[in-house]
Order: structure tokens, then sequence, then C-alpha cells
């Protein structure tokens, strides 16, 4: 296994290194029904009180064409992803650390084609550790998760794509209204058909989410770093809408550019928008 170069993640620590310490004189902070602000003891219980099963990334369902080339039936297709979590330990373990387990699955569907083909599904499991970041007056400054990650698409033959990682990421609230999140990796590429995978896949990732102060609307970019020398990023931009004040469902925007959208065709160029619905999980999203 060859681990990738510290130099090539040295653009995303740039990035987060910047933004990190912004954190510190956070004003995010958690509060109760009654719009009080929760103290460290308050938080935990509320994390221990939280429901075992959850949402765990955005589970969104999307149809849109290509940009950039004349839309066709083969490039104008629906995507989705379902993603869950499920805690297994009820109170914390050490370093005050919860063991979960987590699963992501993405799909592209090409709709308008007869017999309506579904391309490619990616599977990704995952276990791990996640820790809620507290500080000792009560602020709660978001979550950083150990995840052990496998993905692959199902297949075999020259269609089979798969690889593991060992992954640390964080999310950070920089303000009630600002996260930032990060994750870095350590790849364990075992795909016998996609051993360059890295170079269009990436090997880190960094981005920024707005939440507007009523919550009514959100924004965010998030950034790939591909393993080249060259400052290469995949790319999504995304804007969501809720569409009622009380739900978490919104109205859903999604603008991907780059390589590595779905397993099977990693190593192609892919630069869609799409149009549909979300539902994101309670606190943010992890990406």
């Amino acid at each position: 296994m060859k681990i990738p170069d510290i130099k090539t993640f040295a653009p995303m620590l740039l990035v987060l290194a910047m933004l990190l310490p912004a954190s510190l004189v956070s004003n995010a902070q958690i509060r109760d029904d009654l719009g009080k602000p929760l103290n460290t003891d308050s938080l935990r219980r509320e994390f221990d009180k939280a429901p075992w099963f959850g949402l765990y990334k955005d589970n969104y369902f999307v149809f849109g064409p290509s940009v950039g080339s004349k839309p066709t039936k083969e490039n104008t297709n629906v995507k989705f992803q379902i993603s869950i979590s499920q805690r297994l330990t009820r109170s914390t373990l050490p370093f005050g650390t919860y063991l979960y387990l987590f699963y992501t699955q993405k799909c592209i569907w090409n709709v308008l084609e007869e017999s309506l083909p579904m391309i490619d599904l990616n599977f990704n499991p995952g276990i791990g550790l996640a820790k809620p970041i507290i500080r000792s007056d009560g602020r709660f400054l978001g979550m950083a998760q150990l995840v052990i990650e496998h993905e692959s698409n199902g297949r075999d033959s020259i269609a089979s794509r798969s690889w593991n990682r060992i992954s640390l990421g964080a999310s950070i609230l920089v303000t009630p209204s600002i996260t930032v999140h990060g994750k870095v990796w350590i790849p364990i590429v075992d795909g016998e058909n996609n051993k360059d995978l890295l170079r269009y896949a990436g090997i880190c990732q960094a981005g920024v989410a707005y939440n507007s102060p009523n919550h009514r609307f959100g924004a965010s970019v998030h950034l790939v770093k591909r393993k080249t020398w060259k400052p290469d990023f995949n790319t999504v931009i995304e804007l969501n809408y809720r569409i009622f004040r009380n739900s978490n469902q919104y109205f859903f925007l999604q603008y991907y550019n780059g390589y590595g959208e779905y397993l099977l065709d990693y190593n192609k160029f892919s630069s869609h928008l799409r149009l549909g619905l979300v539902i994101k999980p309670r606190l943010f999203s992890e990406f």
C-alpha cells in the first residue's frame, strides 16, 4: 500500500489551518426548547438521549442534464443517495467518543433511456468513532470522526471497482450560520480495475457550508483534492431551501464538476446540474 506524500495534502491543510482557529471564538451553541444555552454536561446528556438511528449524510433525489455539452438521453440522469447511521454505544467511550455504524448508497440512474438502466450503484459501509467537540463553557463546536470505510459497486469482472480507507475528519461550527469541514484519509486501493483511483477520486477534502439564521436557506461548496501536483479539485456546489418551516425537507440544487462522481466511470470527467429534493441531518451534513 502506497501512502500519498504529505506534500499532496498541502492545499487542503492550508485551508483548514486558516479556518479552524476561528472556531475557537465561535458563538455557535446548542440551545434547549426554551432557547436557553446548554452546558457541557447537558450537551453530553442530549447526545446520550439522542435517537440511536438517524441520518448520516444528505439523503437526496435529483435530476438534471450535463453542463457544457448538448443534453441527451444518455447524459441527463437521476442521482440519488441514501445515508444512515446507527449508534452502537449508549454512554461515551474513552475520550468522550461514541461508536457508530455508517452506511451510504449512491446511484446514477438513466431514466430517459429505454428500460431505465441504473448505470452504477455504489455501496459505502463504515464503522467508526465520533466525538462531539464541546468547550468547557458548554459551547458545541462540532464533531470529529475516525472511520474505517469500504466502497465498491458490487460488480464483477472488468466493471468491478472497490477501495478502502481510514479517514479522519471534522465539522466545525465557526458561527451559528457557518460550518467548515475537512477530511483526510489513508487509502487502501485493492480493486484490480481502479489502481489509479486516487488520481480522480482524491486524497482529501474540505469545504464550507452556510445556513441562514432562520434555517430556511443553505449553501455549500465542497472540494476534493485529486492526487496530482496541480491545483486539481472535484467541486460540488449545493443550494437548498426548506419547504416547510418545521421540516427537514428542502428543494435542492446540486452542481458537480470533476471526476469520481461514481465508481464505474471514476476516470471520466463529469459536469452536471441537477434539481430535486433533499432530507438533511439535524445538526449538519457529513461529506
